[in-house]
């Protein structure tokens, strides 16, 4: 997949364009479905399958006060347009000046750099300055200015529509089999691993490689999880707690993960886990001696789920996304 940022950088024109424009925030399986019209409908046509998409998230410029919550990283969310076999990724950087450009004048650019042949766009789309891009402006747009508009229709998966601001609020709620199911993988966080206080270890008895979750992380609902943990293209299971260590006064919100059936030496170094199941919230324990019974048990119930499920997670650990 070629890389463009600003679409000053776009070789012109590209052959034959499909193009689909979005935050994809997540790159959830609604966002999948545009990615497989475009790519099909390039395929077809012998053209260019093209995904537009703004850096940083509009949101976080326009209204920055409280600040969306990304359910993927920016890295993360390339990585996936990429899967989706998309040939051609333009990233437009969103600043205030941009968020002013007049609908009509942003499909006049877009149109001039890449010659567009076809829209293809989600069911609610709008952009534009006061979002007045909408459905019926692009296909006005599209008759007088020679190129096609596809919308595509809402998708629903058990009942319940596949939306980021739907995904965000599961995540929050710890329900994550159902966040699965709409974003067509596990839920997934990332960081590099940093010294904790030792308690883990030292005093508990059970190790953990600690992340600090970022300001733009969407954090899970607080408390202990079944995880698949992905390092050095291999995949181990491990329970994670997300939360602020209750039982030793801490105040910092890390997510402290205990690998299991590994005793590398990974601090400083990246790791990708997936959060499977949410098992318990986050408790104030006695001491370390209550909370090292509670951590075992927990760890049997992680084993459990983890065996249960080996075929599903062995698929999970192969997928690219996850080296």
């Amino acid at each position: 997949m070629q890389i463009f940022t600003g679409l000053d950088t776009v070789p012109r024109p590209l052959t034959r364009p499909y193009i689909t424009l979005g935050n994809f925030a997540g790159v959830h399986l609604g966002h999948q479905l545009l990615f497989s019209e475009v790519v099909n409908k390039a395929y077809n046509n012998k053209g260019t399958a093209v995904a537009v998409t703004f850096d940083p998230h509009p949101l976080k410029v326009v209204r920055p006060e409280p600040g969306i919550k990304l359910i993927s990283t920016f890295e993360q969310k390339v990585e996936l347009i990429e899967l989706a076999n998309i040939d051609v990724l333009i990233v437009i950087p969103f600043t205030r000046e941009f968020a002013a450009t007049p609908a009509a004048a942003f499909i006049d650019q877009l149109l001039a750099t890449t010659g567009i042949t076809e829209l293809v766009v989600g069911y609610d789309y709008a952009f534009g300055r006061g979002r007045e891009g909408d459905i019926a402006f692009l296909q006005e747009q599209g008759r007088r200015k020679g190129f096609a508009v596809s919308v595509v229709e809402p998708l629903y998966v058990d009942g319940k529509l596949v939306s980021s601001t739907k995904i965000r609020q599961l995540i929050t709620e710890g329900k994550m089999g159902t966040v699965r199911k709409l974003l067509g993988r596990f839920y997934q966080i990332r960081g590099t691993v940093e010294a904790g206080r030792g308690e883990g270890g030292e005093v508990i008895g059970f190790p953990t490689a600690n992340i600090s979750l970022s300001e733009e992380d969407l954090c899970p609902r607080l408390g202990v999880y079944v995880v698949q943990v992905i390092y050095g293209g291999k995949c181990y299971g491990g329970v994670m707690n997300i939360g602020y260590n209750p039982t030793f006064g801490g105040e910092i919100l890390t997510a402290e993960t205990h690998i299991f059936d590994f005793d590398e030496d990974i601090y400083g170094k990246r790791i990708k886990i997936n959060l499977l199941r949410f098992l318990r919230g986050e408790k104030r324990f006695s001491g370390p001696r209550e909370l090292a019974a509670q951590i075992a048990r927990d760890i049997e119930q992680a084993r459990e789920i983890l065996a249960a499920a080996q075929k599903e997670l062995l698929l999970a650990c192969e997928e690219k996304y996850n080296r």
